[in-house]
């Protein structure tokens, strides 16, 4: 029996974990991959915003986290398998078989990139797929790649490979882009730079690796192909709620619904980070929420 069990390690769940600590709870965080972080692996740019603290990445952040960690006392482990939850019970079981067992639980799974659904998209990951245009804007240098997505993300990546590519075709579902007034601006003075609007991405075609694209314009035209050897999806994300679904109340789009204290609709379960926060996902507002679920659980403890 734990006091608490986190159920994911990236910036949200481990300050929780480090709250509870600090409050003489025993805490047992529980990550899949074989690394901590989360979202933090997937920031390469410059983080300026994180009060008190700069960073060049989100590695570079990750290296004051550990730090933090190697110096606690909650258990931590890593490349654990989850295989189901049952949240009123406060019961955890693993795919090795081994039931744990909790006054709390916190989820901090955070969320994941929102999948176009192609062909190809899958079957070309590693080859030819962009995951950062700051992380690979070297591996695709003098390539022609496409981006889908409208928002600040996709047109924020779209500027940083039109430093490096003869040309960038951005393709966007909508009838105007999502960015912010600023990046549009920017946008329209790059000349390599071709948006496609009312457009959707249907396929990605290569052999070994990605060779073209084809995209669907305004209703009723015929599709074409477009020659490219990178391509880039930043269409959103969405909240990993796979392990508790239909568990606990989420808003329209999936994201677990909590109150002031990080509670959600299962008294003791509590929600922090990004999977309950589609407002301001932010590394401050995550560490925020782990102190504030902490606080109510010790609380909570201290009051039976």
């Amino acid at each position: 029996m734990h006091d608490v069990i986190i159920i994911g390690a990236g910036p949200a769940g481990l300050s929780t974990a480090f709250w509870c600590d600090e409050l003489g709870l025993d805490t047992l965080v529980l990550e899949q991959a074989e690394q901590i972080g989360g979202q933090l692996h997937r920031v390469h740019n410059p983080i300026n915003n994180y009060l008190g603290l700069k960073a060049r990445n989100g590695a570079e952040l990750l290296e004051h986290f550990v730090a933090d960690v190697d110096s606690a006392e909650f258990d931590l482990w890593t490349q654990t398998s989850i295989s189901s939850v049952d949240l009123k019970a406060h019961r955890v079981s693993l795919a090795s078989g081994e039931e744990l067992q909790s006054i709390a639980i916190v989820i901090a799974t955070g969320v994941k990139p929102r999948e176009l659904g192609v062909p190809g998209e899958k079957e070309f990951a590693g080859k030819g797929m962009i995951e950062s245009g700051a992380r690979d804007s070297d591996r695709f240098a003098g390539e022609d790649v496409c981006i889908v997505g409208g928002g600040d993300a996709a047109v924020e990546n779209a500027l940083l490979l039109a430093e490096v590519c003869p040309t960038v075709t951005l393709v966007h579902r909508g009838k105007k882009l999502r960015a912010r007034r600023e990046f549009a601006e920017q946008l329209q003075a790059k000349h390599c730079i071709t948006v496609f609007t009312e457009s959707v991405l249907t396929r990605i075609i290569g052999d070994e690796r990605v060779e073209a694209v084809e995209i669907q314009r305004k209703q009723g035209l015929k599709p074409f192909q477009l020659a490219v050897r990178g391509v880039l999806i930043r269409i959103g994300v969405e909240p990993n709620i796979g392990l508790f679904k239909d568990q606990l109340e989420t808003d329209e789009r999936g994201y677990l619904l909590v109150n002031a204290q990080q509670e959600t609709s299962v008294p003791m379960v509590f929600a922090v980070g990004d999977v309950s926060n589609p407002v301001a996902p932010t590394i401050s507002s995550a560490t925020g929420a782990g102190a504030t679920a902490a606080k109510m659980i010790a609380s909570r403890l201290n009051a039976k």
